[in-house]
């Protein structure tokens, strides 16, 4: 599903150049709970943003499901992450006037793979998966932020993606909602979606196939 081939990845700074990724060789199968771990500017962030096309390799070849990342325009990125991939954010990154069933139905609407007639339904399934239909037709700011993160689950699901990717999803939840979360994610591994999530949250490391770690940008052997 995903072959990184000696990724790196180098930023100019006023400093000069620092190197957030080196020569990373990572294989990660279809289908697989992969957990991200390492200290703060070990390289986790970086690594997500470029499995999610939102960044691109600055040396090496990256694909995901054959797709070569680094090789694609602007144009066919943004078509190609919003179909093969459902990002998850730490601070949730729902719209605040869009409803809860609105937010979940932006992805279909911006990649139009579904006929117009179907998408509230569909959105409305993904938040009763995930136990949050009850909450549609309400603003994010009337939920909880275990609602606001289930939602921002149901919307990274919105178009089906194979890949689905998370930079500390539990990070402000409390101990009981993380834990539900977390098995949310277990189950869709289950049923076939490649999960790869940064993290610091140890019971993820539990639930997880593996762990990749991270130190000063490269892949610690032996993990």
């Amino acid at each position: 599903m995903i072959n990184l081939r000696r990724v790196s990845r180098a930023y100019s700074t006023p400093a000069g150049t620092f190197t957030a990724l080196r020569e990373i060789d990572l294989h990660i199968g279809r289908g697989e709970f992969v957990a991200v771990v390492g200290k703060s500017g070990s390289g986790k962030s970086t690594l997500l943003n470029l499995l999610g096309g939102i960044d691109r390799p600055s040396a090496g070849a990256l694909e995901i499901a054959g797709t070569p990342i680094q090789v694609m325009s602007e144009n066919q990125l943004a078509k190609w992450r919003g179909a093969a991939v459902g990002i998850v954010f730490q601070f949730f990154q729902l719209l605040p006037t869009l409803s809860v069933i609105e937010n979940v139905m932006l992805p279909m609407d911006f990649l139009r793979r579904r006929p117009v007639r179907e998408r509230r339904s569909h959105a409305l399934a993904l938040l009763d998966r995930v136990g949050v239909a009850d909450q549609a037709d309400k603003l994010p700011a009337a939920l909880s932020g275990g609602q606001q993160q289930r939602t921002a689950l149901a919307r990274a699901l919105a178009n089906e993606p194979p890949l689905l990717i998370a930079d500390e999803p539990t990070g402000n939840l409390d101990s009981v909602t993380a834990a539900e979360i977390l098995t949310l994610f277990r189950k869709l591994a289950d049923a076939g979606t490649t999960v790869v999530i940064a993290t610091h949250d140890r019971d993820i490391l539990r639930l997880s196939d593996r762990a990749l770690v991270l130190a000063d940008g490269v892949l610690v052997p032996g993990q």
